[in-house]
């Protein structure tokens, strides 16, 4: 499976970039750009299209390599994001698409309805469950989409929670064939991501499904089925909080920056932390590299070094 999903992926990159070169669909250069070559935005396309036929040929031979289902959300959210890549959507509609995401995500059965012992919380009525989940889901969706500003960083965040979120689960999850799936797709983009001509980005159509396929983690991690190694002595919570801690950070510092500046919190600028630090450092590869690190720093120092015991 593994050969095959990197074959595929790194087809559906070439097919989808020529589609979109063929049709002039490319990431125009602004003042807010961090490129300065032609670049386009189909990684997302690549990647769903990837997951989806790899998920269909099994399904017609009766194999079942994940659950399904996760594709009804995460497909809509990479349907808005590509019409937003081509004729920008206004993030109201994005907002209200993000929602109904959510809901559906919440239907299928996952939902946050116990907080685990935070602030002293522990379960939570339906209606605030749902009032929960779908600000949780929205959330991280955005949050996922903030970050995607420089080469390889959203890309680099989601393979880190993914790899911990397989690492340091007692039991193997019912996603590890999704994330095997989903790492191994990375690869091939993240080439087309740093290569200095023909640059291939995500696109609001990845930044949205990498964002919808993580807060379908998050809500599965912080359920009763998902069970930590003892010897990572964490708090459900704390530990979403802390291997997403980037995301987070970075969403909530530029959200409230925004608007105590009197702008839209949607609207795109180059104040984030990642934009700060490529001026400072001038190379997306290190400041990718400060990021990654600080954040598994922070997922080691929220679980006070158990695991080095």
């Amino acid at each position: 499976m593994g050969l095959v999903t990197l074959i595929l992926s790194s087809i559906m990159i070439v097919i989808s970039q020529k589609i979109f070169l063929k049709k002039k669909i490319i990431d125009i250069i602004n003042d807010r750009s961090s490129h300065a070559s032609i670049a386009i935005r189909s990684g997302g396309i690549a990647i769903f299209s990837t997951l989806f036929l790899i998920s269909t040929s099994n399904y017609l031979i009766g194999n079942t390599v994940f659950d399904y289902s996760v594709l009804l959300p995460v497909g809509l959210m990479v349907v808005v994001g590509l019409y937003d890549d081509i004729y920008n959507v206004d993030f109201k509609l994005k907002f209200i698409f993000q929602i109904i995401a959510a809901k559906m995500i919440i239907d299928n059965g996952l939902i946050i309805d116990n907080l685990h012992g935070f602030f002293g919380v522990f379960e939570v009525n339906r209606i605030l469950a749902q009032i929960i989940t779908i600000f949780i889901i929205v959330a991280i969706i955005n949050a996922v989409n903030f970050i995607d500003g420089i080469d390889g960083l959203a890309i680099s965040i989601v393979s880190m929670f993914l790899i911990l979120f397989e690492f340091i689960a007692l039991d193997q999850t019912p996603f590890n064939n999704l994330t095997i799936i989903l790492l191994i797709s990375f690869v091939p983009l993240f080439y087309f991501n740093y290569r200095n001509k023909n640059k291939v980005f995500l696109g609001d159509s990845g930044s949205l499904l990498l964002g919808s396929l993580v807060s379908i983690y998050v809500l599965y991690a912080l359920s009763n089925e998902y069970i930590i190694k003892p010897r990572f002595d964490i708090n459900k919570i704390i530990f979403v909080f802390s291997i997403l801690s980037y995301p987070i950070i970075d969403f909530t510092r530029i959200f409230f920056k925004r608007i105590i500046d009197g702008g839209s919190p949607f609207l795109a600028d180059k104040n984030h932390i990642h934009h700060k630090l490529l001026n400072y450092y001038n190379s997306h590869i290190v400041v990718v590299t400060i990021i990654i690190s600080s954040s598994i720093i922070i997922f080691v120092l929220s679980q006070g070094f158990n695991f080095l015991n």
